[in-house]
């Protein structure tokens, strides 16, 4: 029997924020191996142009994410929930390794079991060179502060 992941299905405004919540500090922690642990074994991933199953694919494809987008800072936030679903747009900023920055904006849809591991995710994500100067997300690498605003709060 998995170990559940709460908050679980079905999901109320405030528990899908939660579940949200989470999703965003685990992957700002940038730790491929902890992130994979919250989707089934046997997830399916659609991320950009890559199509991945399970959480072996899943920790590699994000070993190589984070090998290449350097300063990673994410912001997530709902967008919808019904029953064992949810819908999150998001940003994040990074650079690569010649300094240039990125911003990149995208939605995400996920699909939960009924231990609360995410059985499907679909993400369709764009990318924005930016300068220096008009990156958002300026706190240490790691968990977003409680009072740093949100994607909604800067306008995005």
């Amino acid at each position: 029997m998995t170990e559940q992941r709460p908050p679980l299905p079905p999901f109320t405004r405030e528990t899908a924020r939660r579940k949200v919540r989470a999703a965003e500090d685990a992957w700002n922690t940038r730790d491929p191996h902890r992130v994979a642990l919250a989707y089934t074994p046997d997830s399916r991933w659609r991320n950009r142009t890559e199509f991945l199953t399970g959480r072996e694919q899943i920790a590699e494809f994000l070993t190589r994410k984070w090998r290449r987008e350097l300063d990673y800072r994410l912001v997530k936030e709902l967008w919808a929930h019904d029953g064992d679903r949810i819908a999150v747009r998001f940003a994040y900023e990074w650079r690569d390794d010649s300094g240039q920055w990125y911003r990149s904006y995208g939605n995400e849809n996920w699909e939960f079991d009924r231990v609360g591991l995410m059985a499907h995710r679909h993400a369709a994500i764009n990318d924005l060179p930016i300068t220096a100067a008009e990156r958002l997300f300026h706190w240490p690498l790691g968990r977003r502060p409680d009072d740093h605003p949100g994607l909604t709060s800067l306008g995005l």
